[in-house]
């Protein structure tokens, strides 16, 4: 990791900093198995993590809705939080639901990061699908509770309704077991194909968060194969339609077809649940942007100027002070960057000059790459990478490492 690091102080754009990848981790000392680790095997992932750590990394992230990092248990990911915080770093999960178990989810990231003694900062912390409509107050007050308590707890959303992935991630993880060759035998074979499709359609996966699968709230975003760009921009649903075929026959083919790359957009979100978690007292801004696809989510581009213009000029859910402070000293503060996140004097000039009556995402689900507006400077340790609306090729940024205790 270090490595990767140095490389990234060759010259970026923007500052990055770095959390290990809890799933890769697991997957180069386990693999792909659904299967608790050996003693040996844990120990030489807490290692890992170890050199990570001290090699600059501010923490350590887990997808666990994706294969092979679900496979890990609470006490795996415990000893894991233990390394991270010993070194002063924190815990970023995409936890285990945001459906049907989205409550219970929460509450085993708060329980096992307070027994690690690791700070926690919840990903993309939404309340989502049908089942979660209008619940964000219990995540809420289930969050104040573990805050008075004395924990340490924040989180990060992105300001829009739909969330973001691949197609095959919606498959339950026993379909996933043994990496990308094993799920693209199981879906050859009809009868495992059969299997997995009453798992998304009737039970509910977990690669779907226990919830059954609506394909009209599926959105095929991106493919890696340009013969099949017909499917970008629709649903599931309507392109089985089309086709006269049903959906899971459509998703089956996609990912047989396209070697398991389809990305999607799963219009599952509540605007009310949106705006209730922005209120917070320790929420921040996060875009969990992805550029992969054809259409990306419009988040990739727009998450902060969304903030600014919809969320705070014209809807007022956020002062213009609460949201600049969400987008900067909050996050800043979080990853522990003793001199960013304040104009102050000593502290590196990373400044984001914005029009607060004119800014606004120009992204949207149909042209999401599209720039934002009202935004006509960025310095990156005062220097321009934006001047005048306009990239300077600047190259001003650099791997932000883990201040040391």
């Amino acid at each position: 990791m270090g490595e990767y690091l140095d490389r990234l102080d060759g010259g970026i754009a923007v500052n990055a900093a770095y959390l290990i990848p809890q799933g890769t981790v697991r997957a180069l000392v386990v693999g792909w198995e659904d299967r608790e680790a050996t003693p040996e095997e844990l120990d030489r992932m807490r290692r890992l993590v170890a050199e990570g750590m001290e090699q600059g990394a501010v923490g350590m992230s887990s997808g666990l809705t994706y294969t092979p990092g679900m496979y890990a248990k609470d006490a795996e990911l415990t000893e894991l939080c233990r390394v991270v915080a010993s070194y002063g770093g924190y815990y970023c999960p995409h936890h285990r639901s945001y459906g049907a178990g989205a409550l219970e989810a929460y509450e085993e990231m708060v329980a096992l990061t307070r027994e690690a003694g690791c700070p926690l900062h919840l990903a993309h912390a939404t309340m989502n699908f049908g089942v979660n409509k209008g619940r964000a107050p219990e995540l809420l007050a289930l969050l104040d509770d573990a805050l008075d308590a004395g924990a340490d707890i924040s989180l990060d959303t992105y300001p829009y309704t739909p969330g973001c992935t691949t197609l095959v991630a919606l498959l339950p993880s026993w379909a996933s077991e043994g990496g990308p060759e094993e799920i693209l035998r199981r879906l050859a074979d009809d009868a495992v194909a059969e299997r997995i499709r009453h798992h998304l359609e009737v039970t509910g996966s977990d690669g779907c968060h226990g919830v059954p699968v609506e394909w009209e709230t599926i959105e095929i975003s991106g493919v890696g194969d340009p013969a099949l760009d017909e499917y970008v921009g629709r649903t599931v649903l309507e392109s089985a339609r089309v086709r006269g075929e049903s959906p899971w026959a459509v998703a089956r083919e996609l990912l047989l077809k396209d070697r398991l790359a389809p990305t999607i957009l799963q219009h599952v979100g509540h605007e009310e649940n949106v705006r209730a978690i922005m209120r917070h007292r320790v929420h921040t801004g996060g875009s969990d942007g992805i550029l992969q696809g054809a259409k990306p989510h419009p988040r990739a581009y727009g998450t902060f100027p969304h903030y600014l213009g919809h969320y705070v000029r014209e809807l007022g859910v956020l002062t213009l002070e609460e949201c600049v402070a969400r987008l900067t000293s909050r996050p800043a503060a979080r990853l522990r960057l003793a001199d960013r996140g304040l104009i102050r004097e000593g502290y590196k000039a990373d400044l984001v000059l914005f029009d607060p009556g004119t800014v606004a995402a120009g992204s949207t689900f149909d042209e999401p790459r599209t720039l934002p507006t009202g935004i006509p400077h960025v310095l990156v340790d005062g220097r321009f990478v934006i001047e005048d609306g306009r990239r300077t090729d600047v190259l001003a940024g650099r791997a932000v490492r883990r201040t040391p205790r």
